[in-house]
């Protein structure tokens, strides 16, 4: 494949993307640090920098060395999560090894690993046995083994987010509508048992989720400032630098979780609308590479890292506007934290690879 062919299947507009968010979430952190240069911004830009090299080096990686070695990657993240109550630090759902120049979440690369295996999976059965049900057994089984081992920690909603990603990956492939159907009633079956289950913190953040005014000044707090800031942005924002609620230190987590509120106090409703449009051009950008690929494991890699992105971004918007319970969900190249930054990244190097790869239809696997 020539240079000038490799550039032009680079996918630009999701590589524009992501360089604007990058550019916006430092933007951002600025504002979170009151105007001051911190060490939490520079950081930032360094890890999108190496983010963007890991990236490149990932896009051209030969992508029958991403289906061959799939299993070992899934397998590595598993055997990761099951050690990280012993090697980790943190508790609970805050859980990450400590690399020294950086806290590593394995929980959130372990979607792509997921995405991966399930991808190499199910490109390899035939339209007959995708009919059959004893097909979707270890599909299910490799999304739910890492998802379970995250709801352990516990961290709900990323270990959800794991499932969910596996299951656009199953659904993708061919999944049989009596088999979607069976899935929601037995999900719709479990929820008095799933309830149960639950730790009390969980209770309570379902709880205010339905009624959030019963204890503002406790558990209620976060969505309620979130929403006071939102709602004061109107249509274009305060300006850069010049909202009270985060600036005055009324908004939770506004460099992380609630990174989106702080954006909507500063530029209004405009300033979200164009960050939403901005992450919808990445999405279509991942599924617009699925659609023109000629083999089966690219068109399912890039269903499953579309809906990645999508859960990143649904799960937060959602989250800081009241829509859903509050969770640990970062909006990824907007909030601080490393480990989720570094994932856009590698979604990145993955679409390019593919990007580069649409063409082929025999990925010559055995």
């Amino acid at each position: 494949m020539s240079v000038t062919s490799r550039l032009f299947a680079i996918p630009w507009i999701m590589v524009g993307g992501i360089f604007i968010l990058v550019i916006i979430g430092t933007m951002a952190l600025y504002s979170a640090s009151d105007g001051v240069w911190t060490a939490s911004v520079q950081q930032h830009l360094i890890r999108s920098a190496l983010g963007f090299l890991l990236a490149v080096f990932i896009a051209f990686l030969p992508i029958n060395w991403l289906f061959r070695t799939s299993f070992i990657i899934w397998l590595g993240f598993v055997a990761i999560l099951i050690a990280l109550p012993f090697i980790g630090v943190g508790a609970g759902a805050t859980r990450w090894i400590d690399l020294g120049f950086m806290n590593f979440q394995p929980s959130e690369p372990a979607k792509i690993a997921v995405v991966l295996l399930l991808a190499r999976y199910l490109s390899l059965r035939t339209f007959d046995q995708i009919d059959k049900f004893l097909i979707y057994i270890p599909a299910l089984l490799i999304a739910a083994i890492p998802s379970g081992l995250v709801l352990m920690q516990p961290d709900l909603g990323t270990g959800l987010m794991i499932f969910v990603a596996g299951l656009a990956v199953i659904f993708v492939s061919g999944l049989p509508k009596r088999y979607v159907l069976l899935g929601i009633a037995v999900v719709a079956a479990c929820i008095p048992i799933i309830w149960s289950q639950l730790y009390d913190y969980q209770k309570s953040r379902l709880l205010t989720f339905l009624n959030p005014e019963k204890d503002v000044l406790g558990a209620g707090w976060q969505i309620t400032q979130s929403k006071i800031a939102l709602g004061s942005g109107g249509l274009f924002g305060k300006g850069f630098l010049q909202g009270s609620q985060s600036q005055l230190d009324y908004l939770p987590e506004k460099q992380t979780d609630f990174v989106f509120t702080l954006i909507g106090e500063e530029f209004g409703f405009i300033g979200n609308s164009a960050i939403i449009f901005v992450y919808f051009l990445i999405i279509i950008s991942i599924t617009g590479i699925g659609l023109k690929a000629k083999n089966r494991f690219s068109r399912l890699v890039a269903s499953g890292l579309a809906m990645v992105i999508f859960l990143y971004v649904f799960v937060n918007i959602a989250m800081v506007t009241g829509v859903l319970p509050v969770v640990g969900a970062p909006l990824p190249l907007l909030s601080y934290g490393g480990t989720a930054l570094l994932t856009v990244f590698v979604i990145l190097g993955i679409s390019m690879n593919l990007s580069q790869n649409s063409q082929k239809e025999d990925l010559e696997i055995s």
